[in-house]
């Protein structure tokens, strides 16, 4: 077999997280030679998904690492056996996957379609994500779990609301879904907060806009998100719900999320001829001449040296004047919360996440910590975890407080919906921060995003029209639209495990 160093490489990727993992499958028909490096051994980066003893390994390693990493701050926790007094503990290691960046997918998302294009969605299975909550107790002590009202039918079943609250809730949702055609509503807002933008223009109450706000996304608090940034976000869910089917309009990839749309990605990369190194990353690289053609000569930490015309991720990160950092908790619970996953809407599928956001937690505010929490309960549907037990993914933006908040969160939702019988069987926390890479086609905070951000899927395609465009800089190839191979047909899969 012919060392990496004897071949002379077109592409060299570098890193399978999401963006340079679709990279690869975007140049898996190119019929050019890839090289697809990763210093971890295992696929997906930083939004990789772990069985319970990779976790262990993974945390060990984010306490040893480079400062420079995204991760920071990890740390551990497992229910003692006579803690549990009974309750059924964690099963075998290789029952979960658990997911370092749990992200939502929209239904009207461009990557679901580029999904369907390139024929790899045979290899996914996707679920549901249906009802979103509030937790409120400052508003209400005794019922603090409320549902979130993002349709029509959500605003007329409310009984907590009256009518005047639904009707300016009704005149929001509509404004929302048509807001580029109304500018003049909201243009000269723009710069201001959703906050005052929801009061001053729709009278909606403290309760409405922040449940609006929710819908966001946002880490910040809804005086500080600008109308400008939040229209679109607000107008992506609503007019998501549907698409697919009646109750949900959004979707998880199951085992694993975005770390298996990575290994899917990946596999359609070595079918196509793509190799893949785990366990190699770039040391350093510089620009030599051969033949009269400038290359890029890569030394990888695993002691070869190799050349590449194009070389995709080795761009190292520059620190940001004020970058973001969030906090996140992955909890494996002893219940299925079937509560939070049961839907009103006739003809919804039982969906496998639910989203419970915690905008004005009496607790979170009395520990200095006035940013939204986000939960992602996911069920046993999403394959994650085994059957009767949920895997919560809280976030938040980072303070000194953020970590307690978090468990207090958790703690507290678990009281009010399992009445203290669901048990906290483990918990993972750590911190992530925002990176900027010196190359400007990637998105800084793709990762930290909760829910699929398509600029990332802009910046795969702008980078695979640099490589498949020729002397012109023309291609005739479509983006990620691919024929299906020769005996092949819808039942069957795009590749194997071979090679990857």
């Amino acid at each position: 077999m012919e060392s990496l160093s004897d071949t002379k490489w077109d592409v060299l990727i570098s890193g399978t997280g999401l963006q340079n993992s679709l990279l690869a499958l975007a140049l898996s028909r190119s019929n050019k030679k890839i090289l697809h490096v990763d210093e971890n051994e295992y696929y997906g980066g930083a939004e990789a998904a772990f069985s319970l003893q990779e976790v262990d390994e993974w945390v060990e390693k984010v306490s040893g690492d480079d400062p420079s990493k995204p991760f920071r701050n990890a740390s551990l926790w497992k229910a003692d056996a006579e803690a549990l007094n009974g309750t059924p503990g964690l099963s075998f290691s290789r029952a979960y996957t658990l997911t370092l960046a749990p992200q939502i997918i929209y239904s009207k998302s461009k990557l679901l379609a580029q999904l369907v294009s390139s024929k790899v969605y045979r290899q996914l299975e996707f679920q549901a994500v249906g009802n979103w909550w509030m937790y409120d107790e400052d508003t209400n002590e005794f019922e603090p779990l409320r549902k979130l009202p993002t349709s029509r039918e959500d605003v007329s079943q409310d009984k907590g609301l009256d009518n005047r609250a639904k009707r300016s809730l009704m005149k929001f949702l509509k404004f929302v879904i048509d807001y580029e055609n109304q500018a003049e509503t909201w243009e000269s807002h723009a710069d201001a907060g959703l906050e005052e933008f929801l009061s001053s223009q729709f009278k909606l109450s403290v309760n409405l806009r922040s449940a609006i706000a929710a819908l966001t996304l946002s880490f910040e608090d809804p005086h500080n998100i600008p109308v400008k940034w939040a229209l679109p976000r607000i107008a992506r869910h609503l007019t998501s719900i549907g698409v697919f089917g009646p109750g949900f309009g959004a979707v998880v990839p199951k085992w694993g999320g975005g770390a298996e749309i990575s290994q899917v990605a990946c596999r359609a990369g070595a079918v196509g001829g793509g190799v893949y190194v785990l366990g190699a990353g770039i040391k350093q690289s510089e620009m030599v001449t051969e033949d009269g053609k400038q290359l890029n000569q890569v030394h990888l930490s695993n002691g070869e040296t190799v050349k590449t015309r194009r070389l995709v991720g080795g761009a190292s990160h520059h620190e940001l004047t004020n970058p973001k950092v969030v906090s996140k908790l992955i909890s494996v619970v002893s219940s299925p919360l079937t509560s939070l996953f049961e839907s009103s809407i006739e003809g919804s599928p039982l969906a496998a996440v639910s989203v419970v956001v915690i905008t004005s937690f009496g607790i979170a505010k009395h520990r200095g910590q006035p940013y939204p929490i986000y939960i992602m309960v996911h069920s046993s549907e999403t394959g994650e975890c085994p059957a009767n037990q949920c895997v919560l993914y809280a976030t938040t933006m980072h303070t000194k407080y953020s970590k307690s908040a978090l468990e207090e969160a958790v703690s507290h939702l678990l009281k009010y919906i399992e009445k203290g019988e669901g048990k906290l069987l483990y918990s993972l926390y750590y911190e992530q921060e925002q990176q900027a890479s010196t190359d400007p086609t990637i998105p800084p905070t793709a990762s930290l995003d909760l829910a699929f951000n398509d600029e990332m899927l802009q910046a795969v395609e702008d980078q695979w029209k640099s490589i498949v465009a020729d002397d012109t800089g023309v291609s005739d190839a479509t983006f990620m639209k691919f024929e299906d191979r020769e005996g092949m047909n819808d039942d069957d899969d795009e590749g194997d495990d071979e090679g990857v």
